[in-house]
This record gives C-alpha cells, sequence and structure tokens, in this order.
C-alpha cells in the first residue's frame, strides 16, 4: 500500500465545513487503497489571538509556557479531523506530541527535529486507520513540549513522510494550501503569473527563502535530504498543484523558473571596525544567538579597518541593532547604521548553471524601468537585486517579463 501524507494548513481547516472536505480527501485517499496520514495546523486565526491573550495575561510569558499553549491549537485540529473522519466511516486516530514521537531540541519557539520515533505511527496505520497528527510541535528528551516556528506544520509532514519512507515506497506529501500551487511569481504583484507543473527542491528552497510563502525552506529541505515528493495542492478544489522532485537535466532547458520579491529589508552597516581574526565571528554569534537571519553579506577592507553591510526583514531590525551593539562593545571599535525602505527582487533557476547572459538581462531590464540597484547577490541558481522599497512590486513585474515567465509558460519550457 502507498503511502499519503496530507498536510492541512490554517486556512484550510478553518472552520467546520472545510474540516469535513479535508476530512473527505483523506478518506478518498483511504478508500483508493492507501495508508493515510493528516497533519494539521491550527485553525484560521488561533494561534495569533492564543499571542494575544498570553501578552494580555503576562507582560512576558515564558516561551516555554507559550509552545504548550500554541500547540492545543493544533491539538484542537486534529481531534475535529478525526471526529470528521469517523463521521464519514473511516476509522482515525489522532495523535498528541508525546504519542506521535518527534523529539526536539530544548529550543522553545524555534525547535528543530532531533528524532522521530515512528512505531506508534506504523501500528495504527498497519491497523488501518487514518492517523491524525498536530503539526508545529514536538517535546524534548525530558517530555517539554516544543513549537517549531515559522512553517512548523510543513516541517512535521515532510519529516513525518520522510521518517515512514516516502521515498522508498510509492507515496507522496501531499501540502494542501489555498493556493493552486507554486506559481512563477506572486500573483497578487503579478496578475499573469502562471502555475508551475514541478519545480526542483534547490529552486523551491530558494523561492521559499525569499519570499515565495507556499511552503516553508525547512520542509524543503527535508524532502531534498530524504528524497520525499512534494506535492503542494488548493483544499478545495480537485485539480493537481505543483509537484517538487528532484533536479532532472531537462529542467535546465530553462534559465529561470520564478522570481520572488522580499518587500520589507533594513541594511545595517558597521564601519571601521578593526580588521583581525575573529571579528565578524563575534558580530554574527551574537546575531546568531538573537535567532535572526541575515543576508546579503559584503566587507570591505582597508589597512588595520574594514566595513560590512549585511540585510535583514525590517521586523528584526529591533533586535538586530542590540546584538551588533553588544558585539561592537565587545570587539572595541566600529560604528553602525541603519537604512530602512529596501526591498529585494529575485530570480531563481537550476538552468543558470548553464545558461549565459541571465544577470545581463536582469539588470539591463531594470535600468530600463528606471530601477536602481543597490546591491547585487548571486548563487549558482539565484541572482537578487536590492531596490528601493517603493519599486519592489515593479521590479518584480518587471523580472517577470524580461523571462518570458508567466500563464502562457507555465510549463517552463522556455529556452533561456
Amino acid at each position: 500500500m502507498a503511502l499519503v501524507v496530507q498536510k492541512f494548513g490554517g486556512t484550510s481547516v478553518a472552520d467546520a465545513d472545510r474540516i469535513r472536505r479535508c476530512a473527505q480527501r483523506a478518506v478518498a485517499s483511504h478508500l483508493d487503497g492507501h495508508h493515510v496520514l493528516v497533519v494539521v495546523s491550527a485553525m484560521g486565526h488561533t494561534t495569533d489571538e492564543m499571542l494575544e491573550l498570553a501578552r494580555r495575561v503576562a507582560t512576558s510569558p515564558p516561551q516555554r509556557e507559550i509552545d504548550v499553549l500554541l500547540s492545543t491549537g493544533e491539538q484542537m485540529s486534529a481531534a475535529l479531523m478525526a471526529m470528521a473522519i469517523d463521521d464519514l466511516g473511516a476509522e482515525s486516530a489522532s495523535l498528541n506530541a508525546r504519542s506521535l514521537g518527534i523529539v526536539t531540541d530544548p529550543v522553545h519557539g524555534n525547535a528543530r527535529i532531533r528524532s522521530i520515533d515512528a512505531h506508534r505511527i506504523v501500528r495504527d496505520l498497519d491497523a488501518g486507520r487514518i492517523v491524525v497528527a498536530p503539526g508545529f510541535q514536538g517535546v524534548t528528551d525530558d517530555g517539554s513540549i516544543t513549537t517549531l516556528g515559522r512553517g512548523g506544520s510543513d516541517t512535521t509532514a515532510v519529516a513525518i513522510a520522510a521518517a515512514l519512507g516516502v521515498a522508498a515506497k510509492t507515496g507522496v506529501c501531499e501540502i494542501y494550501t489555498d493556493v493552486d500551487g507554486v506559481y512563477t511569481a506572486d500573483p497578487r504583484h503579478v496578475p499573469a503569473a502562471g502555475k508551475l507543473e514541478r519545480v526542483s527542491y534547490d529552486e523551491m528552497v530558494e523561492l521559499a527563502a525569499l519570499g515565495a510563502g507556499v511552503l516553508h525552506p525547512r520542509a524543503v529541505m527535508f524532502g531534498k535530504n530524504f528524497g520525499v515528493p512534494i506535492h503542494v495542492r488548493h483544499s478545495q478544489r480537485a485539480e493537481g498543484g505543483t509537484m517538487i522532485v528532484n533536479e532532472t537535466p531537462d529542467m535546465e532547458r530553462v534559465s529561470v523558473v520564478g522570481c520572488a520579491l522580499t518587500p520589507d529589508l533594513g541594511r545595517i552597516g558597521i564601519r571601521g571596525m578593526p580588521n583581525r581574526p575573529g571579528t565578524q565571528s563575534i558580530i554574527f554569534e551574537r546575531i546568531e544567538a538573537a535567532g535572526i537571519l541575515v543576508d546579503d553579506i559584503i566587507q570591505i577592507q582597508s589597512g588595520e579597518c574594514a566595513d560590512v553591510t549585511f540585510t535583514v526583514e525590517s521586523p528584526h531590525l529591533a533586535d538586530l541593532k542590540l546584538a551588533v551593539q553588544e558585539a561592537l562593545e565587545r570587539i572595541g571599535g566600529g560604528e553602525m547604521s541603519v537604512e530602512v525602505g529596501l526591498a529585494k527582487v529575485s530570480a531563481v533557476g537550476v538552468g543558470m548553471r548553464t545558461h549565459t547572459g541571465v544577470a545581463a538581462t536582469m539588470f539591463r531590464h531594470l535600468g530600463e524601468a528606471g530601477i536602481n540597484i543597490a546591491n547585487i547577490t548571486t548563487s549558482e541558481i539565484k541572482i537578487s537585486c536590492i531596490v528601493p522599497q517603493e519599486h519592489g512590486p515593479k521590479a518584480l513585474q518587471v523580472v517577470h517579463d524580461a523571462f518570458g515567465l508567466g500563464a502562457a509558460k507555465k510549463d517552463a519550457v522556455r529556452e533561456g
């Protein structure tokens, strides 16, 4: 029997009717002869409402208790989903964070999965039950509940699929959401964006990290590392979505498969810091300890001093400035400056490995549109440009058009 893991996000289980429609999908797969495991997020805006309640009862609630509180949202969804499945005539079993067998590190609020003991899951599946698992959570070695941070339910689904050996069997991890799949760009900014039929793990990691929003990079990396095929689909529609798979040779026929916009960035500059071994590690270790991701790091050195700049999403600027100031006090030199009002537009495609002229095409079209480029970073399959924030949506449209993406190119067969 094939194993199908189905993950339903918060909007997909936002009310009773939607839960029943998702339950119908699970039961249909079960009746087709598959083992089925369902992973659910908290209903609608439940998580945000719980966080607001926590802030009302405590000035600074402990993160450990925040995790305990937030985990109940997914647990409620799991119980309701199991009830709906039972009502449709199939046997189900909802699990909790402990019986699920996901063991994490003790970092509350952003825990990482260390191991999964799938014995309980396998027992229920072999007994013919549809297993319903709460996403976004696990337990530490001592039994404390943790949450996995942004995209936690996606990560839960793909990690369980990997633990159950989906890559070695005929199976799939289906991520159900409120969009039809992965698009060549965000349709809210680019109305002509087309749905991709398939995309490689590496391309999806880049697009997700750059703001595509459909799937979290951690989940995609689990899929890549363990070979789990991921199918992104609309939870309320029957048609297929986007398959995320291993790279195949024909994927390199396309120079760019999609583009993304990171809409709200700040740039930190540190001037005149001592140019000696270990200085950079002091700065970025403090930033890492604050749980902040940075990008676009550039260093220029001159004699005994060095200047470094990097970008960060604007909501993290306040915490970042504190971390950098502490680091500067420790290294004994350097002045910090902060620039806001920036955005980043990026083009992504594994075909960049074999196609020339991608960067020139991107830069030329941005220039012809009157959009100034403040900074450029590249990887093997990505080119990113920092632009003024007010030009972000326009820059995304320009780059999308520059590579002929869109509804007419949804199968991604254009030669670069």
